[in-house]
């Protein structure tokens, strides 16, 4: 009996070690389409200045990357049940998203800003002209907690790129999208010439998450630093045109 007994000991032993130690190869990084941050190109991979520098991190580790679109207003389940390791997606960081993730150091500056059709923006200047107007804003993001603030209807959609197709169509008088995504979204020689921003409503930071206590917090911030020190931080973001928004590291 003290035999079979060891056994299993050793048995539950070499289960733990397997659950616990991190022999993981691959990250699984949890997004949606949100350019330039996460987004697709031609050939159907994901490109984008937060999806190159997760490649780019997951590679320091000797790690493959793996990048998994995800309910944006679920992000902290995910993280929590295990489906993914890592929001990395633009993310502001709020009170919420602080409270239930491990959060890197900010590496981002934005800002969310309301977006009409440009042969109606001259009626929407401040924030006090925007009473009225019904909004499209992905669920859970800080667009949408924008709107809640401005106290306006507004409907939930699952991205940015769904809300900016809300105003495009007419289904919706304006959508709140992060400024970046505006920037290369909206405008002369953009996928949507007709649109435009123009009330910035909040400034904000951005950050990426990880389950609580995951070791990867304080090397991914350590990877920053590195990737801000030797330039390649700053050549990636230039590529997507966001080399304004950096924050030093």
């Amino acid at each position: 009996m003290k035999k079979i007994a060891l056994l299993l000991a050793l048995l539950m032993t070499l289960s733990v070690c397997f659950v616990g130690c991190d022999s993981k190869d691959t990250l699984v990084v949890g997004i949606t389409d949100f350019a330039p941050m996460d987004y697709k190109d031609a050939d159907g991979n994901w490109i984008g200045f937060d999806a190159d520098m997760a490649k780019a991190f997951a590679e320091s580790m000797g790690m493959e990357v793996e990048f998994v679109e995800i309910e944006w207003d679920n992000k902290i389940a995910e993280l929590d049940a295990g489906t993914i390791d890592v929001v990395w997606n633009g993310m502001t960081l709020t009170d919420e998203v602080k409270g239930g993730m491990d959060c890197s150091n900010p590496y981002c500056n934005n800002a969310q800003v309301v977006v009409v059709a440009s042969d109606k923006a001259a009626q929407y200047q401040t924030k006090e002209s925007l009473a009225g107007l019904k909004f499209a804003v992905e669920a859970g993001s800080a667009g949408e907690a924008a709107v809640k603030e401005l106290g306006n209807q507004y409907n939930s959609v699952k991205d940015q790129a769904t809300a900016l197709m809300e105003v495009a169509a007419g289904t919706s008088d304006a959508c709140v999208i992060d400024l970046l995504m505006a920037g290369a979204m909206i405008g002369e020689g953009t996928s949507y010439p007709d649109l435009t921003y123009t009330v910035k409503l909040t400034t904000e930071e951005y950050g990426v998450g990880f389950k609580k206590g995951s070791e990867y917090t304080a090397k991914l911030n350590q990877f920053f630093k590195d990737a801000y020190a030797d330039g390649s931080m700053m050549e990636t973001a230039k590529k997507y045109g966001v080399q304004e928004s950096i924050i030093a590291q």
